[in-house]
């Protein structure tokens, strides 16, 4: 014969909120459980003669919650096997009850018998309180868990478990980040217990500043108004642009097409590199926010043809994050970034269907600058051994390269002086990869110094009372080699 688990809840916390249903089946079961003692409504239960035990004493023996839990449904599993009994949770079984979830789970497998008694929520008695009616959107989180559930400030928020001032330092910093440290917030303390509920307004920087917080506290954030610009999101930007491409909006944005668009993207990448060559941090962030724009603008453009949305696009590279790094997320086990990105090209590989390694190096983007281009296709070369044992050797090659440029250089044939002058910079690149350089940034430090040298060439010749063009290669080639001390 299988045993019943029932769960109830026990309400908020006043015996009003304790329902019918589930004050007489506890007073008629022999087994009764509570996850814990420290609950309002469980004077009333000892008033009433309803016998129980409750697992408290496994609070103070796990070191957290989640072994905590783990715990608490094992205890409840062993004893259904032998009888029926009661779990009692506070508030509603299924708002914030991590064990009835895991009992759920274990359920659907381990063939138990579980029911539910209709019990009230804390998230009622809180909107009770606030006489407010939550028809028009709102998004509860765990407080303890702001690292992984973000606010949404286009609807309203209640954060629970804000128990303790720590805890509320913790959330405050982390809720500064999608509002104004002077946003209103209302602090609730056990709402709808007699003597017990309390209710304040405040601004969010002052929350870690309250006396009275404890186990039965959250906080109520209202949505923003219309009005409210101090924080946006990614939401806001492709609203943005959808009334920017819609009837009224900008004549230019609504024209564009994913191929007018193709230089403003080449454009903004240079644009966050060389933010990123100055360390200019303000401009930086300017940067990747230009950059961003392209990004939403391309798929704004694909989804207005029902090809992909900009969700599309994080879903997809969060899955290509995941598939990508089973040495994280699955049970391959790397011991080197040079083993991490093995592992990463290997199920690339595997994705793209890519049967040969010459297939792999036809799909290196045809549009990449040459140098980063060759730069890709050697390294992958070099994944099956083809490759120079020292960088001497690679050295060595330059020489060779160098010299039948020479050679053809002397014919006068300018198809092989293309094709030798490739050569010889493709060896380069070789170089350049064996000492871990990139060549196209080992350029542009060579293109920007000598820009450096040739103003110091034109200042000091102004400097002399003398004209540029009116110099001689020998006299410029003296302030150049001055320029090289200058500019040191």
């Amino acid at each position: 014969m299988k045993h019943k688990l029932t769960v109830i809840g026990l309400g908020p916390g006043s015996k009003e909120y304790l329902t019918i249903g589930a004050f007489e089946k506890m007073k008629v079961s022999k087994k009764v459980f509570l996850r814990t003692e420290k609950h309002p409504v469980v004077d009333y239960l000892k008033e009433q003669e309803i016998s129980y035990e409750s697992f408290d004493a496994i609070y103070e023996q796990k070191e957290n919650f989640d072994e905590v839990y783990k715990a608490i449904v094992e205890n409840l599993l062993t004893m259904v096997e032998s009888e029926d009994v009661v779990y009692a949770v506070p508030g509603s079984p299924f708002v914030a009850e991590v064990t009835v979830q895991i009992l759920i789970d274990r359920a659907k497998t381990q063939g138990f018998i579980l029911e539910f008694v209709p019990s009230v929520s804390f998230i009622e008695a809180i909107f009770h309180t606030l006489k407010k009616d939550p028809i028009g959107g709102l998004k509860i989180i765990d407080g303890l868990q702001l690292d992984k559930q973000a606010p949404d400030v286009e609807t309203d928020v209640i954060v629970t478990q804000v128990y303790n001032k720590f805890v509320a330092s913790e959330m405050k910093l982390k809720l500064m980040e999608y509002y104004p440290d002077e946003y209103p917030i209302v602090v609730i303390r056990g709402a709808g217990i007699p003597h017990v509920e309390k209710v304040q307004a405040m601004k969010l920087y002052e929350l870690d500043r309250v006396e009275w917080l404890d186990y039965l506290t959250s906080i109520y954030i209202p949505k923003f108004g219309e009005d409210m610009i101090a924080s946006y999101s990614m939401n806001d930007l492709i609203k943005i642009m959808k009334k920017l491409r819609g009837k009224g909006g900008c004549p230019w944005d609504a024209k564009q097409t994913h191929e007018s668009l193709k230089p403003h993207l080449i454009e903004e990448t240079y644009e966050v590199l060389e933010a990123l060559d100055e360390m200019d941090m303000t401009l930086l962030e300017e940067e990747l926010g230009d950059l961003l724009l392209q990004i939403v603008f391309h798929a704004l453009l694909a989804s207005e043809r029902d090809k992909f949305s900009m969700k599309d696009v994080v879903k997809g590279i969060c899955k290509k994050l995941v598939d990508r790094h089973p040495h994280v997320f699955g049970e391959i086990t790397v011991d080197s970034a040079a083993g991490a990105v093995k592992s990463w090209e290997a199920v690339k590989r595997e994705e793209k269907n890519v049967k040969t390694y010459t297939e792999g190096l036809k799909r290196v983007p045809k549009h990449l600058p040459a140098l980063m281009k060759s730069y890709k296709i050697q390294a992958k070369a070099a994944e099956v051994g083809f490759d120079w044992d020292h960088v001497e050797d690679a050295i060595e090659k330059v020489r060779e390269e160098l010299g039948e440029l020479l050679e053809v250089y002397n014919t006068g044939e300018r198809v092989k002086i293309k094709e030798e002058l490739g050569d010889l910079i493709f060896s380069v690149v070789n170089v350049a990869r064996f000492l871990k350089v990139d060549p196209e940034l080992a350029l542009n430090v060579t293109i920007k110094k000598f820009i450096h040298r040739f103003e110091f060439i034109e200042t000091t010749a102004e400097k002399n009372g003398e004209k540029l063009e009116e110099m001689s290669l020998k006299e410029m080639d003296e302030l150049w080699n001055m320029a090289k001390i200058h500019k040191k």
